[in-house]
C-alpha cells in the first residue's frame, strides 16, 4: 500500500522544486527574481553610504533593508527544510554566505552601525554562475578553471620574480634617490617600484636625478611586459585545454609542428619527428 504523501511533503517537493530545480520554470523564474534582490540590496547599501540619499530616505532604505533581510531569512529556511541534507548545504560555501547574508540587520539591534555589514550580500551575487546553469557558460568556466589550475606553477614562479625584481630595483632606487627625492627607506622604495611596474603611477613620489629617471624609464617598459606575461601564461593554457577537451590534440602531445612534414600533434618534449624522424626544435 502506497503511503498518501502529507500536506507538508508536497509543499515541501513543491519548494524543492522552485528553490532548486534551476531547469524548470518556476525554478528559474525563483533564480532571476533571488538574483533581481540580491542586487537591489547591494545597490541600498551602496547608496546608504551617501550622506545625501541616507539623509533624505533612510525610512525607506531601512524598510527595504528589512524587507529584503526578510526574503533572505525565508529563503534561507526554506533551503535548510527543503534540502535532504541540510547539514551539508548548511556547512556548504553557499550556505555560509547565505546566513552571514541576513545576520547584520538583525545585529543592528543590537549593535548599532553594523548593518553596513550587509554588503556581504554582494557575495550572494556568485550565484549568478548557478542561475547561468547552461552547458555554453559552464563549459567556458570549467576551460578556465582548468587553465588556471595548469597556470598556477608558472604563475607563482613569475609572482617570485616580480618580487625579487622589485626589492632590487627597490633598493637601488633608495641608493641612486635618496630621501631628498622621497625615497626615505627601502620599504618606500619598493612601494614605488611595485607602483610604476603595475602602471598605476601616483606621483607621491618621483626620481629627480637622471640615474634614477633612467631606472625609472625601463621600470615602466619592463612594466607593460609585465602585465602582459600572466595574461600570456593563462591563454596558452586555455587554449591548450580547449584542444585537448575538443580531441584536436591527447593530453601527452602538443601543437607543435615538424619543420619537415608539418605533422602538428608532436608528443611532450620528442626529439624527433613520430612521422618522418625530423630532429625538433624544442625551444
Amino acid at each position: 500500500m502506497v503511503r498518501k504523501k502529507s500536506l507538508f511533503e508536497k509543499l515541501r517537493q513543491k519548494a524543492f522544486i522552485i528553490i532548486y530545480g534551476t531547469n524548470t520554470v518556476s525554478g528559474r523564474l525563483f533564480d532571476l527574481i533571488l538574483l533581481g534582490v540580491i542586487v537591489l540590496s547591494v545597490i541600498l547599501v551602496m547608496l546608504e553610504t551617501v550622506q545625501g540619499f541616507d539623509t533624505k530616505y533612510h525610512k525607506e532604505v531601512v524598510f527595504l533593508e528589512w524587507v529584503i533581510t526578510i526574503f533572505f531569512t525565508v529563503e534561507y529556511i526554506l533551503r535548510i527544510i527543503t534540502t535532504k541534507k541540510p547539514l551539508r548545504y548548511i556547512f556548504s560555501f553557499y550556505g555560509i554566505i547565505d546566513l552571514v547574508a541576513v545576520l547584520p540587520m538583525y545585529m543592528s539591534l543590537f549593535v548599532v552601525g553594523s548593518s553596513v555589514l550587509s554588503i556581504v550580500r554582494a557575495f550572494r551575487l556568485l550565484r549568478l554562475f548557478k542561475i547561468l546553469n547552461h552547458p555554453q557558460f559552464t563549459g567556458q568556466s570549467l576551460h578556465l578553471k582548468e587553465a588556471m589550475i595548469a597556470s598556477r606553477g608558472k604563475i607563482v614562479v613569475f609572482i617570485y620574480f616580480v618580487l625579487i625584481s622589485a626589492v632590487f630595483i627597490g633598493s637601488l632606487m633608495y641608493v641612486v634617490e635618496g630621501p631628498e627625492s622621497g625615497f626615505t627607506s627601502i620599504p618606500i622604495s619598493i612601494y614605488w617600484t611595485i607602483v610604476t611596474l603595475t602602471t598605476v603611477g601616483y606621483g607621491d613620489i618621483s626620481p629627480i636625478t637622471p640615474l634614477g629617471q633612467f631606472i625609472a624609464s625601463f621600470v615602466m617598459i619592463l612594466g607593460y611586459g609585465i602585465i602582459a606575461v600572466p595574461t600570456g601564461i593563462v591563454s596558452a593554457e586555455y587554449t591548450m585545454t580547449k584542444k585537448i577537451r575538443s580531441g584536436t590534440i591527447t593530453p601527452n602531445k602538443t601543437d607543435k609542428s615538424c619543420s619537415v612534414c608539418g605533422k602538428n600533434d608532436q608528443r611532450k618534449n620528442a626529439s624527433y619527428c613520430y612521422n618522418c624522424g625530423n630532429e625538433l626544435n624544442n625551444d
